[in-house]
């Protein structure tokens, strides 16, 4: 098998994430497709992901994208997880993976309801959920709060896990409006507030064409490939979601080839194993939850594990990260009165840290006024910022 450095990993890195300079993109969806799919759980680590990889950044461009042209869209995907993905990839996402969850959270919501006594059942949900899409169709877009205003089937309340420890007593409009985005049938549009908003207005949307899942898989598994192999089923497991079943049938679908890792095995794309000229040094700022920290269960081609405890929350989720050529050395956070601050976890030299103040002067010019909390902080953002 042919050997792969942990060296030529983080220049594939570099290339294939769009952060060295060089290689930076013109718009959001070409970025997006460098690296799959963007984390979006927290609303703005999808515009700081995507402003540490354009040529221009700024949020008029990103909310182009997303609102406007939307060529992004955010979807209940991986591990659970919401991701904004170009229209491209998307069938692929929602055939792959996407479906099989929005199957799930149906289930799960009818569970709920029928354990709940009222009589509420499939037809209840149905009927409810066609009168959301019949707002929508009037209104063009909605709050949930104005859905609950509008339909009053969304005021209704359930009692959960009745008879338990965990008992509690919540409303349905949060549960019924998942399920129908988790189908396609409405998508998170404009937010309320700022771009760091998550309170999302919904609007109607257009289920993605069916294809089987294992033709998705292996379509989503190659493209994972390109942008993260070398890498290890773990990896892809983790990253995806699926069963070791599932993964180990899209690698052989793809056409997947071993190469050897300095940590063991790996895999690439078909074709993929030649090595890749370093680029110029570079330098980031990367958001909570950034593509390119969280594609790999095992980060040591680029992590530190001595830096892990400061910069990764309890639940495994990690905070801002400053990176110079392929490895984390730090972490970043910007404190109320807007300045962007930094602490190296490791000494890069002199030439990283001049990097680092031209990305920090980058990212504070065009955040502008906009104050940034992550979602999921984590012991050295809470420093930087006390």
């Amino acid at each position: 098998m042919r050997h792969i450095s942990d060296e030529q990993r983080r220049i594939r890195l570099g290339q294939r994430h769009r952060l060295a300079p060089s290689v930076r993109a013109d718009t959001p969806v070409d970025i997006a497709d460098s690296v799959v799919a963007l984390h979006a759980t927290d609303a703005a680590t999808v515009f700081l992901s995507l402003g540490a990889r354009l040529k221009e950044p700024g949020v008029d461009i990103v909310e182009r994208a997303l609102y406007e042209d939307v060529g992004l869209v955010r979807m209940l995907s991986m591990r659970r997880t919401v991701f904004a993905v170009s229209t491209g990839i998307a069938p692929y996402v929602d055939a792959s993976t996407a479906r099989a969850i929005a199957a799930k959270e149906r289930a799960t919501l009818l569970r709920h309801l029928e354990e709940d006594g009222q009589g509420l059942d499939e037809r209840w949900l149905a009927e409810a959920e066609t009168s959301v899409l019949a707002v929508l169709a009037q209104r063009g877009s909605a709050t949930g709060v104005q859905l609950s205003a509008d339909v009053p089937a969304l005021k209704t309340k359930i009692t959960i896990f009745r008879g338990t420890r965990q008992e509690t007593v919540q409303g349905v409009a949060t549960r019924v409006i998942r399920v129908l985005a988790a189908h396609g049938r409405i998508r998170r549009d404009r937010p309320r507030g700022s771009w760091t908003s998550s309170q999302f207005r919904w609007s109607a949307g257009e289920p993605w064409p069916p294809m089987p899942a294992t033709q998705a898989q292996a379509e989503l598994a190659r493209r994972w490939l390109l942008a993260y192999g070398p890498a290890t089923e773990a990896d892809l497991k983790w990253w995806t979601g699926w069963t070791l079943g599932d993964v180990r049938k899209a690698l052989i679908a793809v056409g997947a080839e071993e190469v050897r890792l300095d940590s063991g095995t790996g895999y690439t794309a078909p074709g993929d194993q030649e090595p890749e000229p370093e680029s110029e040094p570079w330098a980031a700022l990367l958001p909570g939850l950034d593509p390119s920290a969280m594609g790999w269960a095992d980060r040591g081609f680029h992590l530190d594990s001595d830096h892990r405890a400061a910069i990764f929350d309890r639940a495994g989720n990690i905070g801002p990260s400053v990176w110079w050529n392929g490895q984390i050395v730090g972490g970043w956070a910007q404190r109320q009165d807007g300045e962007i601050v930094w602490r190296l976890l490791s000494d890069p030299g002199s030439e990283a840290t001049a990097a680092l103040e031209v990305e920090a002067a980058r990212l504070s010019e065009w955040v502008g006024e906009t104050r940034i909390t992550p979602r999921f902080r984590t012991p050295l953002e809470r420093e930087l910022t006390a």
